[in-house]
């Protein structure tokens, strides 16, 4: 079973970088800065701002586990559609999930090690359930470079086959993704019974104050009404689908952060496609032009 968690791993991470075009590093060198600023709000930001809510709110291990994983995760090609649909900097948003992909597919494993290890009862359940921390780095690491290599190498030399591939590894990674929700939901039943009123509501805070944190880091540190939409997406839209594997396949398969996960991956779809429209309540029509009126 965790030899097709892994191929599933492996798949996603090819089908997200089969959609990474060449021309998206084009946006990185004309704008270092802005891409920058957004690269460091997900990658260390968001894990921060997690591990403060978590000493806030003091949730059992595997819950905090489950939080910190979604933190450490790439932004998910969906904030690209909502950026879109907001009115957003959809080329902003395209370069962004593409450094953070290829950042995640590098230091994801040692992301989640470290910030996990920053919450002393989250690190004791890695060592209760007798982590092979060696082995989870090469393996998810090996599990995650060498698709995003071929991905890339592919969309850079043949663009026509990458295509291609994608038309068909993009519906098969959402059909593993959703499969994998349906039975893990069957599966554990008595766990979401158990601790669905508790995670929950620290999924709908966790991820409100994510889109927060892309929207006030957009508004005050971009200073660009488009880039914050998009920035607001990236850093509250993540790909969870990689985050749960990653717990399935890699983490014990620890119930209560699985669903976490897995909680976060359908409700920041709901939660994204609402602040989509109420950005858009925002930009009133621009005013038809009234004809001068004739002085006599």
């Amino acid at each position: 079973m965790q030899g097709v968690l892994t191929a599933a791993l492996a798949i996603i991470m090819f089908a997200v970088s089969l959609g990474l075009k060449p021309r998206d590093f084009s946006f990185i060198r004309s704008h270092p800065m802005s891409v920058f600023i957004g690269t460091i709000t997900q990658l260390i930001g968001l894990p921060l701002l997690t591990l403060s809510l978590i000493y806030i709110i003091s949730p059992n291990p595997g819950i905090a586990l489950g939080m910190l994983v979604v933190a450490c995760c790439p932004g998910g090609n969906v904030s690209n559609l909502l950026t879109r649909m907001s009115g957003g900097d959809t080329a902003y948003s395209v370069a962004l999930t593409m450094v953070s992909s290829v950042f995640a597919a590098i230091v994801l494993p040692f992301a989640i090690l470290f910030w996990t290890g920053l919450y002393e009862p989250a690190a004791a359940l890695l060592q209760d359930i007798h982590i092979d921390r060696p082995k989870f780095i090469i393996t998810t690491s090996i599990t995650l470079i060498v698709p995003l290599a071929i991905g890339l190498f592919l969309a850079h030399r043949k663009p026509p086959l990458a295509q291609f591939l994608s038309r068909y590894l993009m519906p098969l990674a959402v059909l593993i993704l959703s499969s994998l929700i349906i039975i893990g939901t069957i599966t554990n039943k008595h766990l979401i019974f158990d601790y669905g009123t508790e995670t929950l509501p620290i999924v709908i805070l966790h991820n409100a104050l994510a889109f927060l944190l892309g929207a006030l880091t957009g508004r005050f540190a971009l200073k660009d009404t488009k880039k914050m939409r998009a920035l607001t997406f990236e850093v509250g839209i993540q790909n969870t689908g990689l985050g749960l594997l990653i717990v399935l396949s890699q983490l014990g398969g620890i119930g209560s952060a699985a669903i976490i996960v897995g909680s976060w991956s359908i409700w920041h779809l709901l939660a994204g496609f609402i602040l989509a429209n109420v950005f858009k309540l925002f930009d009133t029509p621009a005013q038809t032009p009234q004809p001068e009126k004739i002085k006599h």
